[in-house]
């Protein structure tokens, strides 16, 4: 007498294991690509330059001599912000066009 687990036979089990084990190893493949992958984000027309990697750490931070000014300290920390925020949303969108089913 054979046992009936939820309609699955024993071969077609085997064949979801292995077809998840491939899903994760095709998942894990992809999320190492994105991580060693690096980002760059210009702003201020090139003034500043953010390059990261795939997984958030920042690589490189180039900034222009002529966007230096001691008298305007707040208008480099916003350029720097925001070459930063750009590139996370690079990364971002990266991740959901390459890892659609982690629902990120």
């Amino acid at each position: 007498m054979g046992y009936n687990f939820g309609g699955f036979g024993g071969g077609n089990m085997q064949q979801l294991m292995r077809q998840a084990q491939k899903m994760q190893e095709d998942m894990k493949r992809t999320r190492e690509e994105i991580d060693s992958t690096e980002y760059s984000s210009q702003v201020g027309g090139g003034m500043v330059e953010i390059t990261m990697l795939g997984n958030r750490t920042v690589k490189s931070v180039k900034i222009k001599k002529e966007v230096v000014d001691p008298d305007d300290v707040e208008m480099l920390e916003d350029l720097i912000v925001s070459a930063c925020n750009d590139c996370l949303r690079k990364i971002q969108d990266d991740e959901r066009a390459k890892l659609p089913n982690l629902g990120m």
